[in-house]
């Protein structure tokens, strides 16, 4: 069984894939082209928005609005301390502070409360200028953004939308990526819409910021490459990818999103009353990067998936360890009593197998063997 099954997809897309590829090798065209174009043009429409600028990655798509918004030294960023490394590294990279923020034990997302009150620390401490806070879409659920924008509003800070993970959610028919000032997304081979590389997007309805950032992502280039008018960085997706991309995206649109989101009512109903499974708040919808269910302990964790690994089943833990123990941040100082629910979601989440091509067979593997365990 496959933790996410690439593979499959792949043996179902094999011809429009192998198509795509080879069309951009017979033009030879690899840089830029139509195949990018097209891509950028299908994705700010399902979105919702005016602009999508396609970059070489998830990381590189924050990294390039930090600059893009002149983010420094002083600056304060606030960033869930549950999520993957990169959305507080890209803070660190451009020299400002990430301030990380306690989890919502349920969503798995920032808490919105708690976020408040770390701005309220930050502005009574008098060090920091509050600038950006960067919500992340875990694991397909898109964060609070009605609360999250009221707040920012009120503190005149930025939003950043991570949706590495929740390209495809919602919130009351509003898609990920549309929220915040701009939002970026990741097409890392297992993310909800995956290419065979790297690969990343900025969203915005911003004229301004996107005519910066098509900028500062080609070596600050002003009406052409050989015309630098800022410093800026290397950071294009490719045409093979960008062709792999236009292919998956049809897939995704057409049954992808609605398959993984069955898959996902299958496990509940199966799980229901036996392990905690992912809560999705009413009128959210969740592009289900992973499937993650709580257990009660650390033990009780191990153990499970060890017992899953021993009948050929991967399982993930995502994620082991908090942004704030992370080594890099050693000497930031944070309080351990501030991100109570993430050092609890650290010892008890687990993800399960999740995917469009997950069988029904596979699924009540999984469950059966959960449900003679407990």
């Amino acid at each position: 069984m496959e933790f996410r099954d690439l593979k499959a997809q792949y043996n179902k897309y094999k011809n429009e894939i192998d198509s795509a590829i080879q069309e951009v090798i017979n033009n030879t065209n690899f840089i830029g082209g139509k195949e990018v174009n097209t891509l950028e043009q299908r994705l700010a429409e399902y979105v919702g928005v005016k602009h999508c600028i396609s970059c070489a990655n998830g990381t590189e798509a924050m990294t390039l609005l930090m600059m893009a918004w002149d983010i420094k030294e002083g600056d304060a960023v606030f960033v869930p301390d549950f999520t993957f490394f990169s959305t507080g590294e890209i803070v660190s990279f451009v020299g400002a502070t990430p301030v990380f923020v306690d989890v919502d034990k349920d969503t798995f997302n920032i808490d919105t409360v708690k976020l408040e009150q770390a701005i309220n620390k930050v502005l009574d401490e008098g060090k920091l200028t509050p600038k950006v806070v960067i919500p992340v879409d875990l694991f397909g659920l898109p964060a609070d953004y009605i609360e999250i924008e009221r707040i920012a509003k009120k503190y005149d800070i930025k939003v950043l939308e991570d949706a590495a993970q929740g390209f495809g959610g919602s919130i009351n028919g509003k898609k990920a990526c549309s929220f915040g000032d701009a939002a970026t997304t990741s097409f890392f081979p297992a993310k909800p819409l995956g290419c065979y590389g790297d690969g990343g997007a900025i969203f915005t309805n911003d004229d301004e910021l996107a005519e910066l950032l098509n900028s500062l992502k080609v070596h600050g280039k002003g009406d052409n490459k050989y015309d630098n008018v800022r410093i800026g960085v290397n950071s294009r997706l490719d045409s093979i990818q960008a062709a792999v991309l236009n292919v998956k995206l049809t897939a995704f649109i057409e049954h992808e999103l609605e398959d993984v989101n069955r898959v996902y009512r299958l496990y509940n109903e199966k799980l229901k009353g036996i392990v905690e499974t992912p809560v999705i708040p009413e009128s959210y919808v969740s592009s289900f990067a992973q499937y993650t269910i709580k257990l009660k302990s650390r033990e009780e964790r191990d153990a499970l998936q060890t017992k899953l690994k021993e009948n050929g089943i991967p399982s993930m833990v995502y994620y082991v360890k908090p942004m704030h123990k992370q080594s890099a941040w050693a000497d930031s100082g944070f309080v351990e009593s501030d991100f109570e629910a993430t050092n609890e979601l650290c010892d008890t989440v687990l993800s399960l197998p999740m995917h469009p091509y997950l069988s029904e067979y596979d699924i009540n593997r999984v469950c059966e063997i959960i449900s003679d365990m407990f």
